[in-house]
């Protein structure tokens, strides 16, 4: 009996959208409070524009990391699924430093080295699979904007 190839597609999806439920639930404490209170530079996005834009991300990130799995040697196919792993961990870590501690620093911190890993995914899905890196390039060019703003917001508060 052949396995579905659906199976590990809902696997990516549902360890996205934890890593977005972590991020949501350290978000609450702040988005209503404290972040109102900074300053922001003029080309802060309106704030209903985040979910939308994380939700296609979330699974743009998830459909490219599966389909890198499924064209992927058995060894190629873990370093995927840890790269993935690795980079939603400081996806859901940059809301908790960001929103749950309350510090742009660590936030940038975070999303640099998130940047940096990011790119090596690029790199690896690039080789295994053109339209995975196309799905993936959106995600890091969001970050990229990301990065940006969290080091405006950082300088305008320190």
């Amino acid at each position: 009996m052949k396995k579905s190839p659906w199976l590990p597609l809902g696997l990516f999806l549902l360890l996205a959208f934890a890593a977005a439920g972590i991020g949501t639930l350290a978000t609450f404490s702040s988005v209503d409070t404290w972040y109102p209170t900074l300053t922001k530079p003029s080309w802060n996005p309106p704030r209903w524009l985040f979910g939308p834009v994380w939700t296609v991300l979330y699974i743009a990130m998830a459909v490219a990391a599966w389909r890198v799995w499924r064209v992927g040697s058995a060894q190629g196919a873990r370093t995927t699924f840890r790269l993935y792993g690795a980079q939603l961990a400081l996806n859901a870590l940059w809301s908790i430093f960001f929103f749950g501690f309350r510090s742009p620093l660590l936030a940038l911190i975070d999303i640099a080295v998130l940047w940096l890993v990011l790119i090596r995914i690029l790199a690896r899905f690039r080789e295994a699979d053109r339209i995975a890196s196309w799905l993936w390039s959106a995600y890091v060019l969001w970050v990229s904007f990301a990065f940006l703003l969290n080091a405006a917001i950082w300088e305008l508060n320190r």
